[in-house]
């Protein structure tokens, strides 16, 4: 399966996936939204920042996902801290999904640069920050 993953433009989460310096994606929400029981090990994520430039700039494979059951506020802020070194959250950041009833961690390998090129969201009515488009092929604007 492959993903669209908008990133954070102004936390330069892109920049630190390609550096190495992030290895690990987070999600979370007050319920199970996506990527929740939607993502796991061996999916394609493809990465574009959430800067209105609309093109897909990297990629990169799943190495692990893990979906938590519904936790309580300490539980989340715990998972968060515990993850931090390999999440690499801002302060803001550590504030929007810290404390999230339901936390998806996606650790991620061989995170590659590539030729940008646009998607077609059309078909994606409502525009959430993860998009499961089964095959990248299928999105690609020639």
């Amino acid at each position: 399966m492959d993903h669209i993953v908008y990133l954070d433009a102004q936390a330069k989460e892109l920049e630190n996936l390609l550096s190495g310096s992030k290895t690990m994606i987070i999600r979370g929400a007050t319920g199970r939204k996506l990527p929740h029981g939607r993502v796991g090990a061996s999916d394609m994520l493809y990465f574009i920042n959430n800067n209105a430039e609309g093109k897909v700039r990297a990629k990169a494979k799943v190495k692990s996902a893990f979906h938590s059951e519904k936790m309580t506020e300490d539980e989340s802020h715990a998972l968060v801290k515990k993850n931090q070194p390999k999440l690499s959250l801002t302060e803001k950041q550590i504030k929007r999904w810290a404390g999230k009833r339901y936390i998806v961690l996606i650790e991620v390998a061989d995170v590659k640069e590539i030729h940008p090129f646009a998607i077609d969201k059309s078909k994606y009515g409502n525009m959430d920050d993860w998009l499961p488009v089964e095959k990248i092929e299928s999105v690609t604007v020639t």
